[in-house]
């Protein structure tokens, strides 16, 4: 078996191709057959419109198709709401979105379009980007009309590639502002909880812990704690149940379809999507434990996420190492609506790919690594003790490379070396500087520590003088300020999570201090970003690129506008949303 450039899997030879049309052949007669069964269930209900997942695509097509006066309903497989993104940061990347706009942000939709295509390229038509782009700013003002949701512009976060045509390395990426969960009632215990909770009485936005990791030894990184602590003692008075980053914005939406009066149906699995004819006109739910259809007069759009936590999924289309135990996705996430998805008839693309980042394995979840890999005085190294990449690069460069070079240098898993200044200076991931790591992070393999760079590179089975030989040539580097080996610091991005007060290149400090840590670092994700083609019209394609009629894809269960990149924080939520918006206002026959 070989894979082709979009992720699927290719069988080559002819007896291969004709045993494959076989297959595909049966799988045409089951069908039929299994729309005739499907057809004798109990019927659930028929509405114009049903959606498959409560996550920002599902939800925000939800709430566009019952403004637009479809009658709606949302169907989720978790006893929860909100998917990947109430457990996510929630950054939004929508170029010229009103809210940047009213912020000064110079932005235009020239300047956009120019950046969206350098950055994607020729992985996705013109068309979609174009869709993207045009829908993207109406999204979030038609949100903000129809929900409690409002949101912030995270001033400064850069574009991922600012020196590209038409990059901002100021940013163009929103965040929820801050939301009373006693909106929700008693659905606010529905509402799936974060990745990362955030500190005990304070309220954080996601914009804010790039100075909270620097609390220790920056005024402006106390001021922001010290805000960080009111904000939550003020609620706390006003007797509210503040709400930052994924879960406002989960909590947002589902109050939105709460006022629009959609029913959301949890602990309600997609089995498979109904067929008529050729046309997709309602979906096979497990609900109360009992198989059941619930019709759709104009169409279903999926949006149940990716397969990120499906090991044979990921097996058949990812490169090896992989697995389910390195991703912070929704662990419901397991490819359910791409499969339906794909059994009437929808070609797959991107299939190889996920939002990639690299991650630590700590016991329990995976902690996706940003900060802690670009503050200053700190380093990638492969398994030959060398560093292989800029390690404040966009996370999932980081992780492309680490694939890319593994067969021939092996870079699975990395090591992020750090040492005792670091720890005294930063946050790293919940634990304060100078407090120790959990015992766990040592016994578990994630974390190791040492007096010398020697014993360090014994205990992670690294040569320990090509370690020494690295970390002296980084340190020389760190005290020019220049990386002429991999350009840490070149880019706008690359000191977002660093230390200003670090000079001459807030990226680059040396290693000095001992004790010296070790973490391990593999690739880890926010979620597979491979899944049904679209078109711009979020209406799913098939293999020729005829439209299946009445099937819309969104979020992570469509192969992503982004294609093999990653334009800015957000370029997961932004377009899972738009496209979302753009299928209901199909359906609803209004583009």
């Amino acid at each position: 078996m070989t894979t082709s450039a979009d992720g699927q899997a290719q069988l080559p030879g002819r007896r291969r191709v004709l045993a494959g049309g076989a297959v595909a052949a049966l799988g045409v007669a089951a069908g039929v057959r299994h729309s005739a069964r499907a057809a004798d269930l109990p019927l659930l209900g028929t509405y114009d419109v049903v959606v498959i997942g409560a996550g920002a695509a599902g939800m925000t097509a939800a709430l566009t198709a019952a403004k637009q006066g479809l009658s709606c309903v949302v169907v989720e497989k978790a006893p929860t709401f909100g998917g990947s993104a109430a457990r996510s940061g929630a950054g939004i990347w929508i170029p010229n979105n009103p809210v940047i706009l009213a912020a000064g942000v110079p932005d235009t939709p020239a300047k956009a379009a120019a950046y969206l295509s350098a950055v994607v390229g020729a992985d996705v038509p013109a068309d979609r980007q174009q869709s993207f782009l045009a829908h993207g700013p109406a999204m979030i003002s038609f949100v903000m009309a129809n929900s409690p949701l409002r949101f912030r512009w995270m001033e400064g976060y850069s574009d991922y590639y600012p020196e590209l045509p038409g990059g901002l390395p100021n940013g163009r990426s929103i965040e929820p502002d801050q939301l009373d969960g006693n909106i929700l009632g008693t659905e606010l215990a529905h509402l799936n909880p974060p990745y990362l909770a955030v500190p005990s009485g304070m309220v954080v936005f996601s914009a804010d812990y790039k100075w909270l990791d620097l609390a220790a030894v920056s005024v402006k990184g106390a001021a922001v704690a010290t805000e960080c602590l009111a904000r939550g003692t003020k609620a706390a008075l006003l007797g509210q149940k503040p709400l930052t980053m994924g879960q406002s914005l989960a909590a947002g939406l589902r109050a939105g379809l709460q006022s629009a009066q959609v029913p959301v149906w949890l602990n309600t699995p997609l089995t498979d999507l109904y067929v008529e004819g050729g046309a997709v006109t309602g979906a096979v739910v497990t609900r109360a434990g009992a198989a059941g259809l619930v019709r759709a007069r104009r169409g279903v759009v999926v949006g149940s996420g990716g397969f990120e936590h499906n090991a044979a999924m990921r097996a058949q289309y990812q490169r090896q190492p992989i697995g389910t135990d390195w991703t912070v996705g929704a662990k419901e996430n397991t490819g359910d609506g791409i499969q339906a998805g794909q059994r009437a008839g929808a070609a797959l693309a991107l299939m190889d790919d996920a939002w990639w980042g690299p991650a630590i394995p700590l016991p329990g979840d995976p902690y996706f690594c940003l900060a802690e890999r670009t503050l200053p005085g700190g380093l990638l190294v492969n398994q030959a003790g060398s560093r292989f990449v800029n390690e404040a690069a966009p996370y999932s460069d980081v992780v492309h490379t680490m694939y890319d070079r593994n067969p021939a240098a092996p870079d699975i898993p990395a090591w992020l070396i750090v040492d005792q200044n670091y720890r005294n200076r930063y946050l790293f991931r919940d634990v304060l500087p100078t407090f120790t790591f959990p015992d766990a992070w040592y016994s578990s393999g994630a974390a190791y520590e040492a007096w010398t760079l020697d014993a360090l590179a014994t205990s992670i089975g690294v040569p320990a003088a090509a370690l020494r030989t690295t970390v002296t040539r980084f340190n020389s580097l760190a005290a020019n300020g220049k990386d002429p080996d991999f350009g840490r610091g070149d880019s706008a991005y690359d000191h977002y999570y660093t230390d200003p007060s670090v000079l001459p290149n807030s990226c680059l400090a040396p290693l000095w201090l001992a004790p010296y840590y070790a973490f391990r670092i593999v690739p880890g994700d926010l979620g597979t970003k491979g899944g049904m083609r679209t078109d711009a019209r979020a209406r799913v394609l098939r293999a020729d690129g005829s439209v299946i009629p009445g099937l819309y894809a969104a979020g992570n269960a469509s192969a992503a506008v982004m294609g093999h990149s990653y334009a800015g924080a957000g370029s997961t939520i932004g377009p899972a949303m738009t496209f979302g918006y753009v299928a209901a206002l199909d359906l609803a026959g209004a583009l």
